[in-house]
């Protein structure tokens, strides 16, 4: 199959040059003007896409070629713009910057190569003239695959300051495409872990926004990007199913290899890191998604923001009825609520309310006290805690979790170091990293995962149903996580 969606990738030399004011700006101003536009974000950021929604009216994807691998990343992509006029990639950090140590696996330069989509660099010239030209030489030409096809100048004093970035940009050979003031920025307000979410700024976010596609729409030359977006031609790839990627996970355990080595349920191995030296194992086996529904809650809100949309895909192609819950103002779960998944966010923020909704605290616990599987990451492990900063959190894991002055962040490559309802001992899975907190455990925890980078260690939790753990995963990469959890939700 071929996917012929027109598309572009909006990179920049580093961090903080305005990538996220002008794909946010441009996918906003051409959703004005008529275009069904798919929005999407290279690396693991989930706040980054919320902004896209706000955007585009549609559910922004990440395309990460590290947590899903680098064959996944065009199938997901066309999965997410099947049907659309125009698809804008947000780059991650510098063009060229990628995962540590593994060269330009994740970097932006891969996922458009991957994607065979030419690239609009968007530089900060607040600083520079006649320099400018060689800054965008030296990213045209350091990789002969990667297409730079436009420049958008960001931050320019002036006119006068304009015309000096323009004449030595001509000697380059590449179009300017847009030139935004630095007078006009867009304030978007951050704290620890990045962007405020927009969740949490309401209308706030929506004003956010609109005043980026004003911007981009008097800045930049609209038609001028969407003729680009469309010279990237065809992209042939099967777009990325979750009932099919189901199907494919189940193929692969019909004639399994010989297990990994692993250690008998509830027990900690010598070293349970071992596995992730040893071959990657099949996705296990699971339901067919066939029979009744089981009921899986899924946490949102404020407090709770960071989730893929492909989890939901996948439990629901796995038999699951997902059903949304706010623990900031659900005094219950939802009825019939057979198994739970609590992602990222800020439960660090809003530790005053979750805590004070003592009612869904109790029943959360109460679910997970009857077996029911539990799929718990970063944020959901904190709310699981006995407490957060102090404040009674629900008390399913003897845990103490508090604020630090450290942040962790980073890939992980990581290895099920025992049976859970969420994967199988030896299942491998990627994972990211990124917290200012720290979880303290009570005595005879046993853990969730084992990783061997950037030190070896093991982390997270598994006790009854419960798999809780600071890594994010993206469930694509292994498909069959989804159908054994919706299978223990039918089974306990």
């Amino acid at each position: 199959m071929v996917s012929s969606v027109p598309r572009l990738v909006i990179a920049a030399p580093s961090s903080g040059s305005g990538k996220t004011t002008v794909a946010t700006g441009l996918m906003a101003a051409l959703s004005a003007r008529g275009f069904a536009v798919s929005p999407h974000k290279v690396g693991p950021d989930y706040i980054d896409p919320g902004y896209h929604s706000l955007a585009t009216g549609r559910v922004g994807r990440n395309l990460d070629a590290y947590l899903c691998g680098p064959e996944l990343v065009a199938p997901l992509f066309a999965h997410g713009a099947r049907g659309c006029d125009v698809a804008v990639v947000e780059g991650v950090m510098g063009l060229y910057d990628g995962a540590a140590g593994e060269g330009e696996l994740a970097s932006t330069a891969q996922v458009a190569k991957l994607l065979r989509a030419p690239v609009v660099l968007v530089v900060d010239a607040s600083s520079q003239s006649r320099s400018v030209a060689a800054l965008v030489h030296g990213f045209v030409s350091w990789d002969p695959e990667v297409r730079v096809g436009g420049v958008i100048l960001n931050k320019v004093a002036s006119d006068r300051h304009e015309g000096l970035l323009r004449e030595a940009l001509e000697s380059v050979g590449v179009p300017v495409l847009g030139v935004l003031r630095r007078a006009a920025q867009v304030e978007t307000p951050s704290r620890h872990l990045g962007l405020v979410p927009v969740a949490e700024r309401g209308s706030v976010a929506v004003e956010a926004v609109s005043a980026m596609a004003a911007q981009v729409a008097s800045g930049c030359d609209l038609s001028a990007l969407v003729a680009l977006a469309r010279s990237a031609g065809a992209l042939p790839c099967a777009a990325w199913d979750a009932g099919e990627a189901l199907d494919a996970g189940e193929a692969l355990v019909s004639s399994p290899p010989p297990p990994l080595p692993v250690p008998s349920l509830g027990a900690v191995p010598p070293d349970p890191l071992s596995a992730l030296d040893g071959p990657r194992p099949q996705t296990p086996d699971g339901l067919d998604g066939a029979g009744r529904a089981v009921r899986v809650a899924v946490a949102g809100g404020s407090a709770f923001t960071f989730s893929y949309a492909e989890h939901a895909e996948l439990l629901t192609a796995a038999g699951a009825e997902v059903v949304g819950f706010d623990p900031l103002r659900d005094e219950e779960l939802p009825e019939g609520t057979a198994g739970l998944v609590i992602g990222g966010g800020f439960p660090e923020v809003y530790a005053s309310e979750l805590s004070a909704n003592e009612s869904l605290r109790k029943a959360v616990a109460e679910l997970a006290l009857s077996g029911a599987p539990v799929a718990a990451e970063c944020a959901g492990l904190l709310y699981l805690c006995r407490e957060l900063d102090g404040l009674p959190m629900c008390g399913v894991l003897d845990a103490s979790a508090r604020m630090s002055e450290r942040l962790t962040l980073g890939y992980r490559d990581a290895v099920a170091v025992g049976d859970s309802a969420l994967a199988a001992a030896g299942t491998r899975m990627r994972g990211h990293e990124f917290h200012r907190t720290v979880v303290e455990p009570g005595a005879g925890a046993r853990p969730a995962w084992g990783m061997r980078a950037p030190e070896r260690r093991v982390e997270g939790f598994v006790q009854r149903g419960v798999h809780a753990s600071y890594l994010h995963t993206h469930w694509a990469s292994e498909p069959g996580v989804a159908r054994r959890f919706v299978e223990r939700c039918r089974t306990s």
